[in-house]
């Protein structure tokens, strides 16, 4: 019997080839291995202030482009977080066995909350929700980034301390860190995290830039004063643009150097820049031929949902049964 693997992510800002090397990519190579279940996590994006219409619409441009990727809805279930209500339902049984100091240590409330003005109730209990996210569906592994790890860990807490105070229902989860790739760093500076909620122009390739566009954003992209074409994390610009070449080109770190030995970082960007606009081309073919239909997306959405209920169903009324609820 197939593992399950749950896999998120958020339909706010702009999915970046940071997103698709570092998780995507894994994801569709894992369809065939795993049982997959692919989960549009709108409800997370609500934790700040959100523009209603553009949220809407993020969500189906995700959805496009998680189905244009490969993901395969023969093989794995893709859906909104917020079409099936067992999410929030078990949200608010986790928060009432999850202690609030566990809550108050986690590294991204404490980065988030220090940009906020007005702290919301959700953005502290967003890895609760997180948690429900995870062991509504009994999941065995969850691909993150190594800044994600933290929450997979805080669900396992929360599995464990309710099969020790209730019984044994939720199946404690493994989180799944890919060796290469998991962290692309952003191309304006390179010692952080490509983040989909950067907003300073050329910071990342979006997966739905222009070929003009990219070509411009990786001309611009920081290197230093070197003149040798090195991977080498003490050089983390050029290390970065070695890391997104050797993963769009599938060549061998040995055979990139050898390439570029005696090349200059014009030669390194303008080549990096081919051969990244040539990986998306297929990708951007097939998300504008999914879309040109919306009500093709939105079936797909919905066959998704009402692939996964069951098993939410069932895993939420477990835990009604454990706690003398219903």
């Amino acid at each position: 019997m197939k593992k399950r693997v749950l896999s998120g992510i958020q339909p706010t800002g702009n999915i970046h080839i940071g997103n698709y090397l570092g998780a995507m990519k894994h994801w569709v190579a894992s369809q065939d291995e795993f049982e997959n279940v692919f989960c549009i996590v709108d409800l997370h994006s609500i934790t700040v202030p959100h523009n209603a219409t553009e949220l809407r619409a993020k969500t189906r441009e995700l959805a496009g482009l998680l189905f244009a990727v490969g993901i395969d809805p023969e093989l794995s279930a893709v859906f909104v977080q917020s079409h099936v209500k067992e999410h929030t339902e078990l949200t608010w049984i986790l928060n009432c066995i999850t202690p609030l100091g566990w809550l108050q240590r986690m590294t991204q409330y404490k980065d988030k909350s220090a940009k906020q003005e007005i702290i919301s109730t959700g953005l502290l209990d967003y890895p609760v929700l997180m948690a429900a996210d995870i062991l509504l569906y009994d999941s065995d592994y969850v691909p993150v980034g190594e800044d994600q790890k933290q929450h997979v860990e805080l669900a396992r807490d929360i599995a464990q301390r309710f099969n020790s105070l209730y019984g044994d229902v939720f199946v404690i989860p493994e989180p799944i860190i890919p060796d290469v790739g998991a962290r692309i760093m952003g191309l304006d500076d390179p010692t952080i995290k490509m983040s989909k909620s950067e907003t300073v122009e050329g910071h990342a390739v979006n997966l739905l830039d222009p070929p003009d566009i990219i070509q411009k954003k990786i001309k611009r992209a920081t290197t230093d004063s070197h003149k040798d074409i090195l991977f080498d994390e003490k050089r983390p610009g050029i290390n970065n643009l070695l890391t997104i070449y050797e993963l769009f080109s599938s060549q061998s770190r040995a055979e990139i150097e050898a390439h570029f030995d005696g090349k200059g970082y014009g030669e390194l960007k303008n080549e990096l820049a081919e051969v990244v606009i040539e990986g998306l081309r297929p990708l951007q073919e097939r998300y504008r031929e999914l879309t040109a239909d919306p009500a093709y997306i939105e079936n797909l959405l919905k066959e998704g949902a009402d692939k996964v209920r069951p098993i939410s169903q069932r895993v939420v009324q477990k835990v009604n049964d454990k706690m003398g609820l219903g």
